[in-house]
């Protein structure tokens, strides 16, 4: 019969082998006997298997009463914090010694399911000492969340920590974004042999031939645009009247990214030449698709309710001409990700938007696009 004092003086004299022989004999002899799962995870504490253990002491706790057991799990799981943490600090500091390790990054929490929800909150939780509640109101299900800000040698650490406890995120520095070519379409000057003619940085005009399939990926969004109104309001006191901003329409923006160029072709139904180029009044169906293209259902933004126009019904057919050609990854939660970056004032206002948009004031709405298609860019060529 198996003594527990055997399997301690084992472990105790890091005599794992036999530790993990005599715990296989234990659990055989007395299954129902709450010790085994504490020697389990102790086991799995000693040979670093540190998630393995913490995830055995866990369950001791949810499952056995005997207040001896479940206090030397809870001292379980605070040696296995403490020495996660000791790790991340050191994985820091090591990371510290390249050049490149302070430049500005952002780690972004994606989407998580509601079946992966409570795992999720309780390993964010432990990883940057919050608490459950406000965690859990910074889990979304749908779009991004800008979750951390700071040198990308720190984010990367947190960033790979958390994949590991099966959190889904994501990084990339300021940098990277801002060295994304950005061009702006101003029309197609062909379809079946794609070719359009656009705008660089300095405002240049050009033309850029590519293939359908260098395109990877597609990152749409609404704008808002803005106008300033009299609010009236009898209640007030002192000021009946006053100046409110509100919402007039949106512009419709649409990204196709060409990693292999390390670039964006930026299209905007702002100051799309509908008049030039390939004929967009044309029905859809009668825009040839591409030999892999696919009838795909429309993936729009859901744009408010406006009055129909030449320009909009436009719009529409060209970017169903994009959904004949296109059979890649769209990405069209752009709001949800703006309304947790737009306090991030500072971050955005160094950020170049590449909108041409007519704006009376600027709008931290523009950058936000930008950060948004560009994180996209950054995702698609993976972690590093």
């Amino acid at each position: 019969m198996i003594d527990t004092n055997q399997i301690a003086a084992a472990l105790e004299a890091r005599e794992y082998k036999q530790a993990a022989q005599l715990i296989k004999q234990f659990q055989k002899e007395s299954p129902e006997n709450p010790w085994v799962q504490y020697y389990i995870g102790r086991y799995y504490e000693l040979t670093n298997n540190l998630d393995k253990a913490a995830t055995t002491y866990k369950q001791i706790l949810r499952d056995i009463t005997n207040p001896k057991i479940a206090s030397q799990a809870r001292q379980g799981i605070q040696r296995i914090e403490t020495a996660q943490q000791n790790l991340r600090e050191q994985a820091i500091e090591s990371a510290k010694n390249d050049p490149s390790s302070q430049e500005p990054g952002l780690l972004i929490l994606e989407a998580v399911s509601p079946e992966d929800k409570p795992a999720a909150i309780q390993n964010i939780s432990r990883i940057f000492k919050t608490d459950i509640y406000t965690t859990r109101m910074q889990i979304q299900s749908r779009g991004w969340r800008l979750y951390k800000t700071g040198p990308i040698a720190e984010l990367r650490v947190y960033g790979r920590e958390l994949i590991g406890a099966g959190v889904p995120v994501f990084w990339a520095t300021l940098a990277d974004i801002q060295k994304i070519q950005i061009f702006q379409v101003q029309y197609f000057q062909s379809v079946s042999s794609p070719a359009v003619v656009c705008k660089d940085r300095l405002d240049r005009l050009g033309s850029i031939e590519f293939s359908w399939s260098e395109v990877t990926q597609q990152v749409e969004g609404l704008l808002p645009i803005f106008i300033d109104i009299m609010d009236y309001s009898p209640n007030r006191r002192n000021e009946e009247f006053r100046h409110k901003e509100i919402t007039q329409d949106y512009a419709q923006v649409c990204d196709l990214h060409l990693p292999s160029r390390n670039c964006i072709l930026r299209i905007c139904d702002q100051n799309y030449e509908f008049q030039q180029g390939f004929d967009f009044t044309k029905s859809s169906e009668a825009i040839p698709a591409s030999p892999t293209g696919k009838n795909k259902k429309a993936r729009r933004p859901n744009s408010p309710q406006v009055p129909q126009s030449t320009t909009r019904i436009n719009w529409n057919n060209l970017l169903e001409m994009l959904d004949e050609q296109l059979d890649v990854t769209v990405w069209s939660e752009f709001t949800p990700f703006a309304e947790t970056v737009l306090d991030y004032t500072h971050m955005l206002s160094k950020i170049d938007s590449h909108i041409e948009v007519d704006r009376k004031s600027e709008t931290p709405w523009d950058p936000a696009f930008q950060l948004y298609s560009g994180l996209a860019f950054m995702r698609n060529r993976g972690n590093s």
